[in-house]
């Protein structure tokens, strides 16, 4: 934390400078918690023109260390102006950024390894979720950047997995961890997503052999229809701190998470078997309505929200910390990277 930089903003007076010429990290930057636990991190400009990919690169272990205490850090009033210096600022984090595969929301790709946020209704919660953690790799780190803000709502609450672990009841967790959580996933030209855009291919072999290398049957339904089905895991431990996170998608996948109306008319044109996506326990037992209630409602309560302000860039540890999506009205762009692939050997 005491690391110093010689760090020159662009444009405006450069910052006051010690007697030795460098100029201490503290006097670039703010920061303050914005939760009690402590949990997200507000990391404020306090010069103007700051470049936060300089910073960031000056700065990295400490970057590094905040991750992993707060889980997530909200950059605010540097100099991000656009896509491209976005993707420059993530990648002062990580030079690994991704592509994304086997994709569950569609999005644009507008620079390379940056992406529009999940395009979906825009009246509609998006659930709070670790991305891609029906998976069997995911990327460690993402990365949220506000090109336009919106002015009613269209926040991204982040939630604490260390706040919402410990009041996961045990024999919940217990049954969870024996047998993880088993997806059933449908895609096709008029059912949720087709599989040339969740695989980026349209090659039927370039699909069974990412099946068959990520351990999830699959079987090719009518003309053009897919069906796969993985069991994967349902907590994992942070490959740094140790901690041990709720990590899946069986609340935000399960039927229970569709409106009634909109469940109904799905099962009886496609069966249980045939809906876009349904989650059960890993030995194939359905899994109780209460029981994905219960954890969305303790993600629920563990948010923590802040209104987005053009410029802003959020980096969450995915393991650490899940993301959400309000409703919104109006213009809203949020753009997405994302780092770090994280392979899980167990599935």
């Amino acid at each position: 934390m005491s690391a110093t930089t010689s760090l020159t903003p662009v444009g405006g007076p450069g910052p006051r400078r010690r007697r030795g010429g460098a100029v201490a990290a503290t006097e670039l930057v703010r920061s303050r918690p914005l939760h009690d636990e402590p949990f997200l991190l507000r990391v404020d400009a306090a010069v103007k023109g700051l470049e936060l990919d300089r910073w960031i690169a000056d700065n990295h272990q400490r970057v590094t260390a905040d991750l992993d205490r707060y889980g997530a850090v909200l950059f605010r009033g540097f100099a991000v102006d656009g896509p491209q210096a976005f993707a420059r600022a993530a990648r002062a984090v990580s030079d690994d950024l991704l592509d994304y595969l086997e994709r569950a929301a569609p999005r644009t790709e507008v620079a390379d390894k940056v992406f529009t946020s999940t395009e979906f209704n825009e009246d509609q919660w998006i659930p709070f979720h670790h991305e891609m953690s029906y998976s069997h790799n995911w990327p460690s780190l993402l990365y949220f950047y506000c090109d336009v803000p919106c002015a009613d709502r269209g926040a991204t609450p982040v939630a604490s997995e260390r706040a919402v672990v410990p009041r996961i009841p045990a024999e919940v967790r217990e049954r969870f961890e024996r047998y993880g959580v088993h997806y059933v996933r449908n895609y096709g030209p008029d059912l949720d997503l087709p599989w040339q855009e969740v695989f980026q291919t349209t090659d039927r072999a370039e699909v069974e052999a990412y099946c068959r290398a990520s351990y999830t049957e699959f079987s090719w339904i009518g003309r053009d229809g897919l069906r796969t089905r993985s069991v994967r895991q349902a907590t994992v431990r942070h490959p740094r701190t140790g901690d041990t996170t709720w990590f899946n998608h069986a609340h935000l996948f399960h039927v229970s998470n569709l409106p009634d109306e909109v469940s109904g008319a799905l099962i009886s044109e496609f069966g249980l078997e045939g809906l876009p996506r349904n989650a059960y326990y890993g030995d194939g037992s359905p899994i109780e309505d209460e029981v994905v209630g219960l954890i969305r409602g303790l993600y629920r309560d563990a948010a923590v929200s802040f209104p987005w302000e053009r410029g802003d860039v959020l980096v969450v540890d995915n393991f650490l910390a899940t993301h959400a999506r309000e409703p919104f009205s109006g213009d809203r762009r949020i753009l997405v990277a994302m780092s770090d692939l994280y392979v899980n050997r167990g599935n």
